[in-house]
């Protein structure tokens, strides 16, 4: 009686636990990492991500394996690949690079715990119920950087006092980037500034959009802060250079490959933060109870060298803000 009464019990468990009756069914436990760019610029981020699992106690082609899901910005990839994900049976998601990926994750399954990355407020896109108690099966880290567009144009004009005309680059396709045009709008308005919007979602598209800003007489650029742009930093900042734009970024990495400057927050360290969020669940933990988290603290980073070759006097009190100045 004892014995039949135990192996019930046991039974019961795994139903209840859908994650633990996985991974009892393979040798390790499978990540399904699903991202809407391409992994050129994102090997320093996913680094972050498996420093975090590392933190739990997970590394990778060890006791826990990851199967990479890139869109290479095609969008339209990302329902198929979340699909096949949840076909493999993985204990858990990774949404990252946008919308999107967390988009096609939450369609491609119900019950599959996913952890996101996203640049959108994840309570007013129906993510989550709140930052504080997601509820269901998703969580994560909201990065806060649609919110900063404004204060991004603030910190632009700083650094180019006389502009009176801008520019941002944006991605049409990209749900999120929407948010990103009305904060740089209100700024603009608000600043008395005249705005013009450069589309591009696809690799022939930049070579147009800086010949319009430079045909529009733009004296400064703000980049959206686009997880295909963010694969191709390199171009980008290189097409700066050569039409002699004063440009902004979203994230440190721009600066380090020779952009102007950057502000918002270090992706490396949240996708760490992701990284343990995924691992704790794979411990156990409920994502429904995992409150979302969120930065604190914003980076402001400079180049002194592209600066001084685009003729730029960096002001005191911006030096004097700056968390990293590259000379």
């Amino acid at each position: 009686m004892r014995r039949r009464e135990f192996i019930t019990l046991l039974g019961g468990v795994a139903a209840a636990s859908p994650l633990a009756a996985r991974a009892q069914q393979r040798p390790v436990p499978l990540i399904g990492s699903l991202n809407s760019a391409s992994p050129v610029g994102w090997m320093n981020y996913m680094a972050g991500f498996r420093r975090g699992l590392g933190e739990i106690g997970y590394v990778e082609h060890q006791n826990v394996a990851i199967e990479y899901r890139w869109a290479e910005g095609l969008f339209d990839r990302l329902p198929a690949m979340a699909v096949d994900l949840a076909e493999r049976k993985v204990d858990i998601f990774f949404a990252s690079g946008g919308i999107v990926s967390i988009q096609a994750a939450m369609a491609a399954t119900k019950t599959i715990p996913i952890v996101f990355t996203t640049g959108v407020d994840p309570v007013s896109s129906g993510f989550v119920a709140s930052l504080g108690h997601p509820g269901q099966n998703v969580t994560g880290v909201s990065l806060l950087s649609t919110e900063l567009a404004g204060k991004r144009l603030e910190v632009l004009s700083e650094l180019v006092p006389k502009a009176r005309i801008f520019a941002l680059l944006t991605n049409p396709k990209n749900p999120s980037d929407k948010s990103d045009l009305k904060g740089v709008e209100d700024a603009a308005t608000k600043r008395g500034y005249l705005l013009h919007v450069l589309n591009a979602e696809a690799e022939g598209d930049f070579d147009v959009a800086f010949k319009t800003a430079v045909d529009k007489a733009a004296d400064a650029l703000l980049v959206s802060p686009e997880p295909f742009f963010n694969s191709r930093r390199d171009r980008i900042v290189a097409l700066s250079a050569r039409r002699a734009i004063p440009t902004i970024y979203s994230w440190r990495e721009y600066p380090l490959s020779g952009g102007l400057i950057s502000y918002g927050s270090n992706l490396y360290d949240q996708y760490r933060v992701a990284g343990s969020y995924v691992g704790r669940i794979l411990r156990g933990a409920n994502p429904a109870d995992l409150p979302v988290q969120q930065p604190t603290k914003f980076e402001l980073v400079i180049n002194l060298r592209t600066a001084k070759t685009l003729g730029l006097e960096v002001p005191p009190n911006l030096l004097a803000r700056a968390d990293e100045v590259i000379e």
